[in-house]
């Protein structure tokens, strides 16, 4: 029995941290870079996106044979049938049947060395896969980048204890929230219809949550985060939420990848005579806010600010974390939280608008340093048009203009029937459905 417990490792149960670091590229290498100069004019996916990542990872000639991607049931709705041809799905005993897609390029090959875990319709059983490849470093020495893409509904919500499991057990890797968003998978019911994962996910400490909105941002956290988690050996992982909506993706002369792992930079700014506002967005409604920054120049003379915030959750915890510090250290200078000094000194109200709860944005609003108005996508919503449902949830670019022009009224900047006058400009109903209860 001593022997035993001798080549256990002790007497007591103990969790191995120590393990060889991964050689990770910067992201001046081809498989960052690739997503860094834009789109050029294309009109692509943050999954697509994510998927090209993906894909030049399990090619790198360093640790891609480590690297362990998971689908529960959705590969080709994630373009991932690529890697079926390319890397092949595990199975204990390879091929057995004949796959009905046979005939396409991309059929459903299986291999005894395949490196794709495909576990069909079962949420909990690619989350246990995810956790024992997720947990490697530690039960094997040899750390397993997992990364595992679903439905983001049927993530947190349907696996949610395991999740938790997954952060009291340390693991490390990546879990992509595929066509994330309340508005983004319309047309399956609403059990498909994602508003409060992130909230979800922000439930456990040891996840760092983003809500990307372009291919430069995707970039960046998953480079950071691979970083971090395996060079740094920091204890944590990473949910990322994407979104099948295809739109161009901007060109930035110099990626601001600091403020994009703090959770916020300045994206762009437009011009106006009479007032300005400041205006926060994550994932595909920043777009909507971006329109409208438009509206609110061309309509109405206001300028604006555009701010794209990759993570309120993680500017909520490094806020959280300072104010602590300075409640320990009352002689000490305090610092500063990101979102605070980004808005300090800007001109105008802040209005902020997600495909998530209003409880998903809210959650800075202690360090905001100016007004604060928050929209978002409470209640249970409708199968309908992308387009429907964010007018059905008041997030679109019309409701982000009325909402900026309302918060300069209440201010004294502009006089309140200028409010009255673009509620009817922009054809909204006074008498339409409330989302939160109809």
């Amino acid at each position: 029995m001593h022997l035993q417990r001798e080549r256990l490792g002790g007497y007591l149960p103990a969790r191995q941290h120590d393990f060889e670091a991964l050689d990770i590229p910067g992201l001046d290498d081809k498989i960052f870079a690739s997503q860094m100069g834009g789109s050029k004019g294309r009109e692509v996916s943050t999954t697509m996106a994510f998927v090209r990542v993906l894909n030049g990872l399990v090619k790198h000639k360093g640790f891609g044979k480590q690297v362990v991607p998971i689908v529960p049931d959705e590969a080709r709705t994630f373009g991932m049938e690529g890697m079926f041809r390319q890397l092949g799905i595990y199975t204990s005993e390879g091929q057995k049947y004949e796959p009905m897609d046979k005939g396409q390029l991309m059929f459903y090959r299986e291999d005894k060395a395949g490196q794709v875990l495909e576990e069909g319709i079962t949420e909990a059983g690619a989350m246990s896969s995810w956790i024992a490849a997720a947990t490697s470093y530690a039960n094997h020495g040899l750390p397993l980048p997992p990364f595992y893409i679903y439905y983001s509904m049927f993530g947190f919500q349907r696996i949610g204890d395991l999740a938790w499991a997954a952060g009291d057990l340390q693991a490390r890797g990546f879990l992509v929230g595929g066509t994330a968003g309340r508005t983004t998978l319309n047309g399956e019911g609403l059990q498909h219809q994602d508003g409060h994962s992130h909230l979800q996910a922000a439930m456990i400490p040891n996840c760092r949550t983003y809500d990307p909105t372009y291919a430069h941002e995707l970039a960046v956290i998953v480079q950071s985060g691979l970083t971090r988690m395996f060079v740094d050996k920091e204890p944590c992982f990473y949910y990322l939420t994407v979104m099948n909506e295809n739109y161009e993706h901007p060109e930035m002369e110099e990626v601001p990848a600091d403020d994009i792992i703090k959770g916020m930079y300045l994206l762009r700014e437009t011009q106006g005579d009479k007032a300005r506002v400041q205006l926060m967005g994550s994932g595909t409604i920043l777009r909507e806010v971006e329109a409208a920054a438009e509206l609110l120049r061309d309509d109405w003379g206001v300028g604006a600010d555009i701010w794209s915030v990759p993570s309120f959750s993680e500017l909520r915890r490094e806020a959280l974390t300072l104010d602590r510090e300075a409640f320990l250290n009352p002689d000490a200078e305090p610092g500063k939280p990101h979102v605070t000094r980004c808005l300090e000194g800007r001109q105008g109200p802040a209005i902020a608008s997600t495909d998530y709860m209003r409880l998903f944005a809210d959650q800075v609003r202690a360090w905001v340093p100016t007004d604060y108005h928050v929209l978002g996508t409470d209640g249970f919503g409708r199968s309908d048009t992308r387009e429907k449902l964010r007018e059905f949830f008041e997030v679109d670019s019309r409701f982000v203009t009325v909402a900026a022009l309302k918060a300069l009224a209440e201010r004294g900047e502009l006089d309140r029937k200028v409010v009255g006058e673009a509620l009817k400009k922009y054809g909204i109903d006074p008498a339409k459905p409330n989302p939160l209860t109809d």
